[in-house]
């Protein structure tokens, strides 16, 4: 019986210990955004976030384990990045109600504001991230960045590293029937990971499904907010997408290249412009903070 006491005093400490740690990494994450939002950068950034969320996936969850099927057999999992990788720390930055307002109206192409905070948040990921693998460093710890973060595949197009199928095993959502990760704080918004061997309990995935289409077979709003068809209740034109995309880099030149590796040998750009749309998410329910 006092082992049975003994173990459940030790399991109450070590729950006590790693939420600490994990609250205390959220509120650095949390802190910095805070700081930053709005305001003039070595980047230039001066695009305004709201609250982000944080998520602690399992680096050994089946489910990520599993994305080389679910994905591409080229997908990178967590110990390519870190040996003794142990934690995904994933955390969702929402863009702001007046940001997306400016995105929802009944036009083809994106708006200015929406294709320059695409831009001005992946410089300010860049900054994050940075102070992010400093922070834990600086407890102990290890932590990296895998490389294939800013990679895309223009050929099979996608990712070799998903930082939204890394944030549903982390329990920050569920996917919406646009493919977005549908948080408790909407979906219009950006999302980062960062592989650690922190000793935290790690978090589920959500049960709970945030898509009111796939819940109940209501709304199905993206599917009509989609300017050229891509979406359909029964599946996804990547290619379709994709087009529309590329439409909106050709205008929007002046804001960067949404890509890292979008070089050719010579390190001259190869697909300028920023490759955005956003259409789907950001005029329907699951778009933006208090799912209903």
């Amino acid at each position: 019986m006092q082992d049975v006491i003994r173990q459940k005093g030790e399991a109450a400490m070590n729950k006590e210990r790693s939420d600490a740690i994990k609250q205390k990494i959220a509120f650095e994450i949390r802190d910095f955004i805070k700081r930053n939002s709005g305001a003039a950068s070595s980047s230039g950034i001066s695009t305004i976030w709201g609250v982000p969320l944080v998520g602690f996936a399992d680096a050994a969850h089946p489910y990520i384990l599993a994305l080389k099927n679910i994905i591409s057999p080229s997908h990178s999992i967590p110990t390519d990045v870190l040996d003794d990788a142990s934690i995904i720390l994933a955390y969702y930055v929402p863009f702001t109600k007046e940001l997306a307002k400016t995105n929802s109206k009944n036009n083809r192409l994106a708006s200015p504001e929406w294709a320059l905070a695409y831009e001005q948040t992946n410089a300010m990921f860049g900054e994050l991230n940075m102070h992010l693998v400093e922070y834990l460093i600086s407890m102990g710890y290890k932590a990296a960045v895998s490389k294939e973060t800013m990679t895309f595949d223009r050929n099979k197009l996608i990712s070799n590293w998903s930082h939204r199928h890394f944030a549903y095993a982390a329990g920050l959502g569920t996917f919406g029937l646009n493919n977005m990760l549908v948080t408790k704080n909407g979906c219009c918004g950006r999302y980062f990971t960062i592989v650690t061997n922190l000793d935290a309990e790690p978090d589920k995935p959500m049960i709970e499904e945030l898509c009111l289409y796939k819940k109940n077979g209501g709304c199905g709003i993206c599917v009509r907010n989609c300017p050229i068809g891509a979406l359909s209740l029964s599946g996804y034109d990547r290619q379709k997408c994709y087009s529309l995309l590329r439409e909106n880099a050709e205008i929007y030149t002046g804001f960067g290249s949404s890509y890292a590796d979008d070089t050719d040998g010579d390190g001259n750009v190869k697909n300028e412009g920023s490759e955005v749309c956003g259409k789907c998410v950001t005029a329907s329910p699951c778009a933006l903070w208090n799912i209903p």
